[in-house]
């Protein structure tokens, strides 16, 4: 991580980047980093996503929930955030575009996601995309958590989808085997402490959880990053932003 960044202006706690988190992210396809964020950026996300959560009923062209940085000032820093970038250009190398900052909030009673994998360069194994997913507050297994299958992102499939475990299991999983470890596919779930950093592939199926009624809101935020080469449909940058919003991230919003 940087070292230059006051206290004040740090969006991480102290760590590496090692060959063993990259084997680790290879191998499963998604990584925990647990409680790496910095106790003031949990504050001021939870209140970034909070005011996002209110503009949610408000009828819009670009939804605030998918164009969430273009609402917020403070989610649009992160953007090109020296320690987020040098974090997406270990992973991912260069050149990389940011793609698109989602808010993931789970309210109490939220029913959850069905399985599903993301699209982009299916046939060509030298783009990547990656998702950086920031889970503020953490979540237990089962109380809006993760779900999901390791190694299923070496299958490059975008189209993974099922509407239970049981579904899946019975369907795409059949038969299908890691292709690095030889092992079963599995489903796993898991769970993070508050202010846990995720890193995913987006072919990596995965699942979330219904968030238990009597739970407090899961406050979750996902900011995306590719290797340009094709069209991505998880693109969500309006125009005026991509033009205008980020001086400093503007090299980033171009599609190429």
């Amino acid at each position: 991580m940087k070292k230059g960044l006051s206290i004040l202006n740090k969006l991480f706690k102290p760590y590496d980047w090692d060959p063993a988190y990259q084997n680790s992210l290879d191998i499963d396809g998604y990584l925990i980093i647990p409680g790496l964020l910095m106790d003031p950026v949990r504050e001021q996300l939870t209140d970034s996503l909070d005011k996002i959560q209110a503009m949610l009923s408000t009828e819009s062209e670009h939804s605030p929930n998918h164009y969430a940085a273009e609402y917020d000032p403070y989610l649009a820093s992160l953007i090109a955030h020296p320690e987020m970038l040098e974090l997406v250009s270990a992973v991912l190398g260069e050149p990389f575009r940011f793609d698109h900052c989602v808010s993931l909030n789970r309210l109490p009673g939220n029913c959850g996601v069905q399985w599903h994998s993301h699209e982009y360069g299916e046939g060509e194994s030298n783009l990547g995309f990656l998702r950086i997913f920031f889970y503020i507050n953490g979540f237990e297994v089962g109380d809006g958590g993760l779900k999901v299958v390791p190694g299923s992102h070496l299958f490059r499939d975008a189209k993974i989808a099922a509407a239970s475990d049981g579904e899946l299991e019975n369907g795409w999983l059949v038969g299908k085997r890691h292709p690095k470890t030889g092992a079963p596919l599995l489903i796993e779930e898991v769970s993070a402490t508050e202010g846990s950093v995720v890193l995913m592939w987006t072919h990596a199926a995965h699942a979330v959880s219904p968030r238990k009624r009597l739970s407090e809101t899961r406050w979750t935020v996902v900011y995306a990053y590719r290797n340009p080469g094709l069209p991505s449909n998880a693109r969500w940058i309006s125009k005026e932003f991509e033009l205008s919003g980020i001086p400093e991230a503007r090299h980033l919003m171009h599609l190429y």
